[in-house]
């Protein structure tokens, strides 16, 4: 059987460029090289490269995290070329990877989440009406972005400030959201028509982080993944159902996941990601290790998704 020709894109400009490169490593490892030709392109240099081999390439596995990869733009350019991908489109990618549009679709969509409130460059931060109107403690964070890249917990009306000016280095709009004090959970979807649920996943980061921020994600050790998560039958299959109805109502494709927080017998959804971490020991690829996926199989059946007619 002819070997289907992947490029393998990994790297970018974002700031989760070496998240993106080593799982791009990873995923070039566990890729089954029998059934697969694969190329690998740096988005940050291969542009070009990219576009000149478009004709002999049958599917491009999109291994990038944060703008300029997971917000639509790379998928805008493989649509014009031609080349099928794994995941979401244009529309989808760029909903989830902006949180202020993924709030107001929750919303539309009858899907629980923290109240918020958004900020631009140019606006006044009243930061005693903010922590008025929201409570305290404060999640601070870009509303563009993703590894909890510029992200604080503000539990104070007098720190509010400076965790907005720093989440503004990395976006030119701010979300200030209620801090939900509970147990952390993420849930993947898989499929295009038909979704698939994989086992929810407890997230807890050690003492020493009160998230799960960027440290929290990539240092081995630090936090604890417990799959699937300790909470009954009827909250798995609420978070599983809040991850689906998530992944549709963001107009996702292919495989998502979806961070939530359950407190007091209340789940809330915080985001959806649409390229989540591709490492072997990553959230959706241990939930899909459960559920009896491995890796390898993992990665062919995201290229099946990817290449079916939708």
């Amino acid at each position: 059987m002819k070997k289907l020709t992947v490029a393998l894109l990994s790297g970018g400009i974002s700031s989760e460029r070496e998240v993106s490169l080593h799982s791009g490593d990873q995923v070039y490892e566990a890729l089954d090289k029998e059934k697969y030709k694969i190329q690998r392109y740096d988005p940050k240099i291969d542009l070009a490269r990219l576009i000149e081999d478009a004709a002999r390439i049958d599917i491009a596995l999109i291994i990038l995290h944060g703008p300029y990869g997971e917000d639509g733009t790379v998928q805008g350019l493989l649509d014009l070329l031609h080349i099928p991908y794994q995941g979401s489109g244009v529309l989808g990618s760029a909903l989830a990877m902006n949180k202020a549009a993924t709030k107001q679709i929750y919303e539309k969509a009858g899907i629980p989440a923290p109240p918020y409130v958004i900020y631009n460059r140019n606006d006044t931060v009243d930061t005693d009406a903010c922590a008025k109107q929201l409570g305290l403690p404060l999640v601070v964070k870009p509303v563009v972005g993703g590894s909890s890249v510029g992200m604080s917990i503000v539990k104070s009306a007098a720190d509010l400030q400076n965790a907005v000016e720093k989440a503004f280095t990395f976006d030119s709009t701010v979300m200030v959201e209620a801090y939900i004090d509970g147990l952390e959970l993420t849930g993947s979807v898989i499929g295009n028509r038909e979704l698939e649920a994989f086992p929810i996943i407890e997230i807890i980061p050690d003492k020493d982080h009160e998230f799960f921020d960027y440290e929290a994600k990539y240092t081995a050790g630090i936090t604890q993944e417990i799959c699937p998560a300790r909470i009954d039958d009827e909250f798995t299959q609420k978070a599983q159902a809040y991850a689906k109805s998530a992944h549709q109502a963001l107009f996702c494709r292919g495989y998502s996941r979806t961070d939530m927080i359950l407190q007091d017998r209340q789940i809330y959804v915080l985001e959806t990601n649409t390229i989540p971490g591709m490492t072997a020991t990553s959230l959706l690829p241990q939930a899909a290790a459960a559920a009896g996926l491995n890796f390898t199989r993992l990665l062919d059946k995201l290229i099946e998704l990817g290449m079916e007619e939708i």
